[in-house]
């Protein structure tokens, strides 16, 4: 005993500091000593390749979901082809000022437009060669509404002026202020029209001449013009489309025809409606939003002719609205869609337009569609129209308002 009471402070001072230099190697183990990096898993060397497609499938039907992908971004390596092939394209501009309303030309292979800068309508060829469609100057044109024929149209001014113009025989002919929404029949002879007035009870949907003489009541629109869509269908079966809610998220969609006829109705599953008709009239393209789609507009198809009307209804599985597709033949659909859609998009479509668009083929008949082209710019394409020939494509840039070509074949 006398022993360990004699030297216990040694024997404290001792166990001190072998406490400190434990703790100093833990630190020194935890926060100081290096750690060799793992060695690497064995197999083949990762290969990388930017800018590329994933390879062509077995020509099923792509999936939704690769309609809003990030798109493909040029990119040195990445030169863009002249020909539409999957990839990024040349889309190149046919013109050099603000255009309204660009359509097929008159022959079917160039474009022509309003140009807004000096007020005179122009037509392109598939060459490129620009002309004057008439030596008339039209000031200040707020909206074109194109014949058929491309050989006439109805111009529209902001004091709510309109006029019938005929580019073949250089007349024109005016139209009364308060008719609006026009349409022309498949031979452009009439007109299907929006009869608003002061007194809402005296709004009518009606059809005339296209001179404005025959003019003929069909229904009355009352207050409901926004949910009345003046559509003359290529087989001159129906005028227009109106719409009555049905729940939250549908609605039911009435065909109206000139003489009284009890067509079907059919059912979409959306709300935002936006039809487009096929080339011969029997089949009805249309966009819809709803909580399903997160308020994103949808394409869907449905037969649209006689007793048929409302069957096979489809889920064409692409994001995009209706007003940004045509059709190149009854079954063939292009489409510009958004290379990325934000909840909502359909509601307000103003968030999309900003959003480039890629360009994308569709057989409404089968659901396939594929990625045609990835434009080589940040394009937000509107009014698409196709060459008769299926040769090229034209859209309009909604932000620039300038025309752009893609090649096709």
């Amino acid at each position: 005993m006398n022993f360990f009471a004699k030297y216990q402070r040694v024997f404290i001072i001792i166990g001190f500091l072998i406490l400190v230099a434990a703790l100093g190697y833990l630190l020194y183990f935890l926060f100081v000593k290096p750690t060799l990096a793992p060695a690497p898993a064995p197999g083949p060397t990762a290969t990388t390749t930017t800018g590329k497609l994933p390879p062509s499938g077995t020509g099923a039907p792509v999936t939704p979901i690769a309609t809003t992908g990030p798109g493909i971004i040029p990119s040195a390596a990445n030169k863009p082809a002249a020909i539409a092939s999957g990839g990024i394209t040349r889309a190149p501009a046919i013109n050099d000022n603000t255009a309204v309303n660009p359509t097929l030309s008159a022959n079917g292979s160039g474009i022509q437009y309003y140009n807004q800068n000096d007020g005179k309508f122009y037509r392109v060829d598939a060459s490129g060669n620009a002309s004057a469609l008439s030596d008339q100057v039209f000031y200040n044109v707020s909206n074109v509404v194109w014949a058929p024929q491309k050989d006439k149209a109805i111009i529209e001014y902001p004091d709510n002026s309109k006029i019938l113009y005929n580019f073949d025989t250089e007349k024109q002919i005016t139209l009364p202020s308060h008719w609006q929404d026009f349409d022309f029949s498949a031979n452009g002879s009439q007109i299907v029209l929006k009869s608003m007035n002061v007194d809402t009870e005296n709004n009518y949907l009606a059809v005339a001449n296209d001179d404005g003489t025959g003019g003929k009541l069909i229904e009355q629109i009352g207050a409901n013009a926004d949910t009345v869509y003046d559509s003359w269908s290529p087989n001159n079966q129906t005028i227009a489309m109106y719409t009555q809610g049905v729940d939250l998220d549908r609605q039911e969609v009435f065909f109206v025809g000139q003489n009284g006829e009890n067509f079907k109705s059919t059912i979409v599953e959306g709300r935002g409606f936006e039809p487009q008709w096929s080339t011969a009239g029997d089949q009805l393209a249309y966009s819809v939003y709803s909580t399903a789609t997160d308020l994103k507009p949808e394409l869907w198809a449905v037969d649209a002719q006689g007793d048929s009307i409302g069957a096979n209804r489809r889920d064409l599985g692409i994001q995009t609205w209706a007003s940004k597709c045509v059709f190149a033949n009854d079954t063939t659909m292009y489409c510009g869609v958004p290379q990325s859609l934000d909840t909502g998009a359909g509601l307000f479509p103003e968030m999309a337009q900003n959003t480039a668009d890629n360009l994308y083929q569709i057989n409404i008949q089968t659901g396939e569609k594929k990625l045609i082209a990835v434009p080589d710019g940040n394009y937000n394409m509107s009014n698409l129209v196709v060459a008769n020939n299926g040769n090229s494509l034209y859209f309009q840039d909604s932000n620039t308002k300038l025309v752009h070509k893609v090649q096709l074949k």
